[in-house]
Formats: C-alpha cells, structure tokens, sequence
C-alpha cells in the first residue's frame, strides 16, 4: 500500500471517483470523527455533561491536525467538524474529505430507528462544503417483523439509500453507505450466529442498491467476512463501531484477508481516549498512542486489503 503521505492534491473539477478517499493503490484508510450526539456522550461520560460547541470543534480540529496527515481521509460531520476543520486549515489538500450527509436527529418508530433524508443534504451540498463523498448511515434490521398498518421499516430504510445514491451518481460524487445493526425494541443481546446473518443479509439489500462502498461492521468472524465477500460485489470497508483497538487491528486483518475488504473507515478505536484529556496531554496522547494506532492499521491493510477497483470489476 503506497503511503497516504505521497498523495496528490485532489481536484473537483467533474465527476470524483472512490480515488479521491482513497490511498494511491486504491485502500482506504479513512479516520471517522463525524460523531455528533455520541460525542456529546463520550464528553458527559469523563464529566463534561457541559461541555461547549466550541469544545467539540476544537476536538475535531486537534483529532484532525494530528491523523490526516498519514490518513487517506477523514469522515466528518457538517455541524462541527466541516466548518472546524475547514477554517483552521487541518485537512491537507491532498486529503479526501467525507461528509456525513444523514440527519443528526434519527427518526423514530416505536423504539425503533426510522430512516429518512434531509433533501437540502444532497451530493451538491456536498460538494459544496468541499467533500469529495456523501457517507450516509442508516440502520437495517432485516427480519423485524411488521404489524399491519405499520411503516415497513426496512423498506424505508431501502428506499432513502436509493435516493442517496441516485443524487450523488447524478452529482458525480462517490457515495458511502454505513449501516448499524440494532436490537429490537426489548429484544436481548443478539446471538453472534444470528448478528452475523444480520450484518451480512443487510449488506446484500443494501448492495443491491447500488452505493459506491458499503461501511460496514465486522460480522464476528472468517466466515462471516467470506459471506459478506459472496453478497456484495463491489468493495466494502470496516468500521470500529468504538471497540478495543487491538481487537479492531484484529479483525481489520481477518475482513481483508477473508472477506475482500478495502480498508477501514475508523474512529473512537484511534482517538477516543482523547476526549478525557485536554491541553497538552491530549496532544500528546494524539501525537503518540492514537497516531501510532492509525499507522499500524495503515500496515495492517498493505498489501492486504484488495483495491476498491479490483473490487469493482470484479
């Protein structure tokens, strides 16, 4: 995997293609920090329940200074971390910038998370505000069951994706669709065999719908990932979902070798340890520990993760 220090800077003249989020050999290493209400959680978590607007830009602004440097590109959000990051010139030029285009409020229905899109959040707003790609998050729970004369939640879910990606294929702008796996309203833990067939069905439905790369989580194990590779054509990159970092380095490993990921889209597993600290010490802790985690994922990857072209031709 070439180093995502040697890129070149990033025009947007015309279409963008995954190349502009991506390192030279096409495998992304992508730093989220797009994180609104859970960072407001993570801040009330270490005691900072009171914590300010302008605490949470400078978090962006830090988290970015120190990681985009050796990343090929950052996931932010646009109420934050965009006009943060932007104004204080964090991101380099040859970085590629995801914007997170889904609403900060989710819907509801019932306990249940109900997708939707604010139609002013499209690819041209987009591009507007400087990025390269749409990251939209949904959240997919397959066999929910649905009483009569209730919304069909999965076929909203659905049905918003496609519209994500008829707008950005239309703006020629790449779209990145996450989606999160969720319990039931009181359902217990979800068995590791039976979360698994939920990561992967939902990748298939949401394939087929057509989105430039898939966000997904890992499934829990080998088989799982071969099982993702065997549903989506096109290529697919790991989230941390905020676990250890060590088992994320892990399982990055596993999903690229078993199940043809392309990289990682990461967040909280690099950086979270961060928001407990201020000053110099969260400096530092960027500058060494969370820095040092993204360079031995960006290793974890070389030579590993398969190209989001080979991906796509596959």
């Amino acid at each position: 995997m070439s180093q995502p220090t040697e890129q070149q800077p990033i025009r947007q003249s015309g279409p963008v293609t995954l190349d502009a989020i991506a390192d030279q050999s096409g495998v992304f290493a992508i730093v989220a920090m797009d994180q609104r209400n859970t960072l407001r959680r993570m801040f009330a978590s270490v005691g900072r329940a009171d914590a300010t607007d302008a605490e949470f830009r400078a978090a962006k602004v830090e988290v970015a200074s120190a990681l985009a440097p050796i990343a090929s590109g950052f996931l932010l959000d646009p109420t934050w971390g965009v006009p943060a990051v932007t104004e204080a010139g964090a991101l380099p030029p040859d970085r590629g910038l995801l914007v997170a285009a889904e609403p900060a409020e989710r819907g509801n229905f019932n306990g249940e998370p109900h997708a939707h899109r604010i139609p002013e959040q499209n690819a041209a707003w987009v591009r507007g505000l400087g990025g390269h790609a749409v990251k939209f998050l949904v959240q997919l729970r397959p066999d929910r069951p649905r009483a009569p004369g209730t919304p069909d939640l999965v076929a909203d879910v659905l049905n918003v994706v496609r519209e994500v990606v008829e707008d950005c294929r239309a703006h020629g702008v790449p779209s990145v669709v996450e989606n999160i796996v969720y319990r039931l309203p009181g359902e217990d833990e979800l068995t590791p065999a039976h979360r698994e067939d939920m990561i992967v069905e939902s990748a298939r439905l949401l394939a087929e719908t057509g989105p430039d790369l898939l966000k997904l989580e890992y499934p829990g194990s080998a088989k799982g990932c071969r099982r993702i590779a065997d549903v989506v054509a096109g290529p697919w990159a790991v989230l941390s979902a905020g676990v250890a970092f060590e088992e994320f380095s892990r399982v990055l490993r596993v999903a690229c070798d078993d199940g043809g990921a392309s990289g990682f889209i990461a967040g909280r597993s690099i950086w979270k340890e961060s928001v407990g600290l201020t000053g110099r010490a969260r400096t530092e802790f960027l500058n060494t520990v969370a820095t040092e985690r993204l360079a031995e994922l960006v290793a974890a990857v070389d030579g590993r993760a398969r190209p989001w072209k080979e991906a796509v031709s596959a």
